[in-house]
């Protein structure tokens, strides 16, 4: 169980410091750019079967939905960098946040 935990852990990584950045680093381009370093380094490390397909459906799917969200006024951001809606980096966060959840069931289903 801890080996499992642990692999979610490491998997769920780059998700927690892509968030801890965030009021860090106040330009969204910057920010962008620092996910995408981020990213790529993830998928250097360690590459599973479909982990871009999860990325890019991620990454269109919810940006989409966020989209809807803030167009209902269910949802506001302060930083709207991409096309006035929301922050540029948002979705690159989304696509590897799915990532890290197909990698975590997988560890859970024991593959």
């Amino acid at each position: 169980m801890a080996s499992k935990i642990r692999q979610i852990f490491f998997n769920a990584l780059p998700v927690l410091i892509m968030v801890g950045l965030i009021p860090l680093v106040p330009n969204d381009y910057n920010l962008s750019m620092v996910y995408i370093l981020i990213i790529g380094a993830a998928f250097y490390v360690k590459k599973e079967k479909n982990d871009l397909l999860f990325f890019v459906f991620g990454f269109f799917v919810m940006a989409i939905f966020e989209n809807l969200f803030v167009k209902t006024g269910v949802e506001t951001f302060q930083r709207n960098s991409l096309l006035g809606v929301m922050p540029l980096w948002l979705p690159l966060l989304w696509g590897y946040g799915f990532v890290a959840i197909k990698r975590s069931i997988i560890v859970l289903e024991g593959r």
